[in-house]
Parts: C-alpha cells; sequence; structure tokens
C-alpha cells in the first residue's frame, strides 16, 4: 500500500479486487459539506422514473459486502443520469480458487420494493428482451475512467481478468470499442451529473456499461439512506426465520460477527496509518467526528470479545448467541466461558454467508466490526428497521444513529 486512499480501497483474500478497477486510485474522492449530503439525502428519497437509456455495470470489487455497498452508490447515480439500472448478478466466490457464480439480484431482494426508487431491470431481462434492438452486437461500447491494463492498447479491456470475464461471459457479452470517462466521477451533484448527460446523451449512448460499479467504496454518506429500498426477498426472509426456529431456543437472542481470518488480520495492520479504512466511517464518521480507527475496532481480542458479548448477553437478557464468522466461530471458546450461564451458542453448519446477513438481521441485538462491509450491511438493515446495533470496541451508536 502506497497511499490512504489505496488503502481504504484495497480488499482482502475475502473481499477481493483488481487495483486497477479501482475509481478511487485515479479519481477524487471528494468530502461533501454536511448540508449539501442532507440536500442530497433528500432529493434521492423520492420516486423516480428513468428518462431512457440504461445502465449497466460489472460489481466486480470484492465479495458482497463491497457490492452491497457499491449497489447503494450505482442505484443514486442511475437515477441521477436518468437511466434505468440493470441489475447485476451478484458474484459470488466459491471455495475453488478462481472460481466464481452468478446469482440473479432478484433471487435475493425484492425488485418491486426496489422500483419505489427507481426503473430497474434485471440483467437476464435485458439481454433477453432490449439487447438486441438498442444495444446490437457491434455497437457495444464498455466504460471506463483511463485505459486498463489488458491485451489491448488504449481500451476498457472490460473482460480482462475475473471477475470480469466470467461476469460478461455468463451472459455472451462482447465489447466492440472502449470509452474513457475521465475527469467525470460519479458523485451525484447535479453540476456533474448534467457533465454526465451532456458528454453520453442517451440518443448516441443508449447504454453505459461500466467496467466496475459506478460509485465509490464504502458508500457515500448521503447514499446509506436508500438501504431501505433493498429487502430480502420473502424466501430469504423466510429462510432465517425457519433456521431461527428451528435451531435457537424461544426468547431474546444476540447476533455477532467475528472478522478474524489471516487476510483480516493483515489488513488491520494499517490501522496504525490510515484515518479511515474500508467501511469504518459507519462507526467513526465520514470524517472521524466520532473517533479514531484503532487496531481493537478492526480486530478485537479474546478478552474484549468475551466482556461486550456478557455485557450484551445481561442487557438484552438474551438466552443464545448466533455467530456469523469468515474463519473462526469461537464457539468451544464461548461455551467454556458461558457454560454456568445458561446461554447457547450457534453458528450455521454450511458455508451460508448470505443466510448469515438475514438471520444477523433478525437478532435481537447485533454486535459488529465497524471496518467490515459485511457488518455494515447489516448495520444498515437493522438501522431501517429501527432495531440496535453495537460495534467490537466502540461505545454504542444508539445516539448517534442516522435515522433512515
Amino acid at each position: 500500500f502506497t497511499s490512504t486512499r489505496e488503502i481504504t480501497c484495497i480488499c482482502s483474500k475475502f473481499e477481493e479486487c483488481d487495483r486497477k478497477t479501482l475509481y478511487c486510485d485515479s479519481m477524487k474522492q471528494h468530502i461533501l459539506p454536511v448540508h449539501v449530503v442532507a440536500l442530497l439525502t433528500v432529493q434521492l428519497s423520492t420516486p423516480s422514473q428513468a428518462a431512457g437509456g440504461y445502465l449497466a455495470y460489472c460489481p466486480c470489487m470484492g465479495r458482497f459486502g463491497n457490492q452491497a455497498d457499491q449497489f447503494l452508490g450505482s442505484l443514486a447515480f442511475a437515477r441521477g443520469v436518468g437511466r434505468t439500472l440493470v441489475l447485476p448478478p451478484w458474484v459470488m466466490y466459491t471455495t475453488s480458487v478462481g472460481r466464481v457464480e452468478m446469482l440473479d439480484w432478484d433471487s435475493v431482494f425484492n425488485i418491486t420494493v426496489l422500483e419505489e426508487y427507481h426503473k430497474v431491470i434485471t440483467m437476464k431481462q435485458f439481454m433477453e428482451e432490449k439487447a438486441d434492438q438498442i444495444w446490437p452486437v457491434g455497437k457495444r461500447v464498455s466504460f471506463c475512467y483511463t485505459a486498463r491494463n489488458g491485451k489491448q492498447e488504449n481500451s476498457c479491456n472490460a473482460k480482462d481478468g475475473s471477475p470480469f470475464g466470467p461476469f460478461w461471459n455468463h451472459f455472451s457479452i462482447n465489447f466492440d470499442s472502449s470509452e474513457m470517462f475521465a475527469p467525470l466521477n460519479f458523485q451525484t451533484d447535479p453540476s456533474n451529473l448534467s457533465r454526465w448527460k451532456e458528454m453520453f446523451p442517451t440518443s448516441s449512448y443508449p447504454v453505459l456499461a461500466m467496467t466496475g460499479a459506478p460509485a465509490s467504496f464504502p458508500v457515500q454518506a448521503g447514499h446509506v439512506s436508500l438501504q431501505r429500498f433493498v429487502r430480502w426477498s420473502d424466501t430469504w426472509r423466510e429462510r432465517g426465520r425457519e433456521w431461527v426456529r428451528r435451531h435457537l431456543p424461544r426468547g431474546e437472542w444476540l447476533g455477532i460477527h467475528l472478522r478474524n481470518g489471516a487476510d483480516w488480520d493483515r489488513a488491520c495492520e494499517h490501522t496504525q496509518s490510515s484515518q479511515n479504512l474500508f467501511s469504518s466511517p459507519q462507526c467513526l464518521g465520514y470524517r472521524n467526528e466520532y473517533g479514531s480507527l484503532t487496531t481493537s475496532l478492526c480486530m478485537p481480542d479474546t478478552d474484549t470479545i468475551m466482556e461486550m458479548v456478557r455485557r450484551k448477553i445481561k442487557s438484552v437478557g438474551a438466552v443464545a448467541v448466533f455467530v456469523a464468522s469468515d474463519n473462526d466461530h469461537m464457539i468451544k471458546q464461548f461455551r467454556s466461558q458461558f457454560k454456568d450461564e445458561g446461554v447457547s451458542f450457534h453458528k450455521q453448519e454450511e458455508d451460508n454467508s448470505l443466510l448469515d446477513l438475514v438471520i444477523l438481521g433478525q437478532s435481537s441485538h447485533f454486535i459488529g466490526n465497524c471496518v467490515s462491509s459485511f457488518s455494515a450491511f447489516v448495520k444498515r438493515e437493522r438501522d431501517v428497521s429501527g432495531l440496535p446495533s453495537s460495534f467490537w470496541a466502540f461505545q454504542d451508536m444508539q445516539s448517534k444513529k442516522v435515522e433512515l
């Protein structure tokens, strides 16, 4: 790592990304004044209809948490430029090295709720019903900020690398040319959006197919409120409820997220040289107005975890704790520590990160990792529902909670 900006945007093993596609490395990310953020939040909260044209992109930076962060910004950007958002499938990584799978957007979330905010269409439907007419083979342009390294010179090389190639190949999409849009960026202020419309009118560019997500990471403050339009499908919500009914005793229960893999340990080393890292603005604020980044926020030690779990069990009256983790769920340690206190500890037997998210969102109280985008998704969802959350090694957020 060579700069704070790169540290903020670089992903670890479980939040993988291709650095050459990170717009934050080559575009200026502006921190908007509070009153501008408030104005944009109000403007973004009312329904709209796209005037014409489509916006498509590859969610190619990181795992689900990162993709979900950038989805909110992409949704806001699509609305801002007046284009229907083509909903990409979620890029899911398997345990097989280099293998990715595509999970249809609407197989996980409720598209009807999303349409209350802006006009959308799934990538599958777009390719089956619209593409041949408005985006025919021979006229498919890929968009990028500047040229990416790859087989062709002065090109976006939109399909070079993984998951870029597998993503576009999933829909049999090949690109015929490239457009570099520097110095434009993905801010959703009126001036920038007007420039996009002027430079790339829908009459000449019916489809803006972005090499990566048209949004920054982490999600901008003014876009956090859009989480209320991203709602689990009824099927997934019921899967979560059913798991809880089958495995947890009746009563209040905690949901906790432990991010503790070796890759995360290495990433947390950069807390010493950065003011913000990954999703840390969710608890520290975008200007560190609520505190400073510390190693314990990123990688809390066992004593910190045990003390906070004990405290929340008592305050909530919890009879059970559900644990989600990328590596060590610490179930044996928890059971040993709380063996005489009538509290049971649970985790999924199978590896299903999406179901982990659903279950965590339904808990009586959630404790997450301030720096993790996985925790950030749970926190945003719970804020929408008015449910309480905390972060390891950080004071309770109730007094600072943003109303969504």
